[in-house]
């Protein structure tokens, strides 16, 4: 790949995830226009006067037209400014930024563990294809694929923090203050999450190795007398993982819909938590200060996704596919 092709595939990227970012900031905004009532009613309450409901509407700019004010959020948010909570008074940005340390930690703890889980028994299902190994973790994927976040956090909660007492059911502690307090207390919600996660990389690495495996480079490395093993982790691991590594990247935004239910299921300050209250509360800053956030962050992430493509698939790299 040239460094000019290069350019241009950057900007092109760069250009698409302006475009996501402006459209799921645009819908948010529009859709909050179409809920019944006003922020005014909800700070002021269900007894407040319809003339303090028309001056704090006018205070709060939200009689002016629609796409003005739109037009102004936006221009702000370009500049690095998502406004101040009408509820808290809380700047935006510092609310999100406060709280995204417990998010992050959640989901990369999920993703490790997902990830620790899925890999060794993907590899052994599509190894032992057709067998009893296959078929039984097979459908375990499928039964724990099923199961939904909140049902599955629940019985976590039951089995490990009230039947045993091995753990804390809500709560978080921050790692600066107690490492050790700071993992019991993100055990539960990093395993309800990992364990909807795994299933998804299992069956796909499942299926992409049992492929790789009939493949002929396959037969010529077991003609070279190597083991298994070798076979397995050496040659037959890296070409199966494509499909699972697209889907890490896509499946960012499921984490984050998971993380909206874990962290107001196990109550961790996170931005999935700050996001339910923004809605509850109508406080549209907030509500639209995350969503461009997280738009621009799912965004990257593929985008990042694709250059660790171009690592670990030489043909990338040499912008050629066969």
């Amino acid at each position: 790949m040239t460094a000019a092709s290069f350019i241009r595939n950057i900007g092109r990227r760069t250009a698409r995830l302006l475009a996501v970012a402006l459209v799921a900031a645009a819908t948010t905004f529009f859709l909050f226009e179409l809920l019944p009532g006003s922020l005014a009613d909800a700070i002021l309450g269900e007894d407040a006067r319809p003339e303090d409901i028309a001056k704090l509407e006018a205070e709060l700019g939200l009689d002016r037209p629609v796409v003005e004010r739109f037009g102004g959020w936006l221009w702000q948010a370009v500049q690095g400014d998502l406004g101040q909570s009408h509820i808290t008074g809380e700047p935006v940005a510092r609310a999100i930024v406060e709280r995204l340390p417990v998010s992050i930690e959640l989901m990369l703890l999920a993703q490790l563990v997902g990830l620790a889980i899925a890999l060794p028994l993907g590899i052994w299902a599509g190894y032992r294809e057709g067998t009893s190994v296959d078929r039984a973790i097979s459908g375990g994927a499928f039964a724990t694929l099923a199961i939904p976040h909140f049902v599955l956090g629940i019985l976590l909660i039951l089995v490990f923090a009230i039947w045993l007492r091995w753990l804390p059911a809500t709560g978080f502690v921050p790692f600066s203050t107690d490492p050790i307090g700071n993992l019991r207390s993100m055990v539960l919600p990093t395993l309800t999450l990992a364990l909807v996660e795994a299933p998804i990389y299992l069956r796909l690495l499942r299926s992409d190795l049992a492929s790789t495996l009939r493949e002929e480079f396959i037969t010529v490395a077991r003609a070279k007398g190597l083991s298994d093993r070798q076979i397995l982790l050496q040659h037959a691991l890296r070409p199966s993982s494509f499909s699972m590594l697209t889907v890490m990247g896509i499946n960012i935004g499921h984490l984050i819909g998971g993380a909206v239910i874990i962290e107001t299921l196990f109550a961790l300050p996170g931005i999935g938590r700050l996001l339910i209250e923004g809605i509850i509360k109508r406080d549209y800053l907030v509500v639209q200060g995350l969503v461009l956030f997280i738009s621009v962050a799912f965004v990257a992430v593929n985008m990042a996704v694709d250059a660790v493509y171009a690592l670990i698939d030489p043909r990338l790299r040499h912008g050629r596919t066969h």
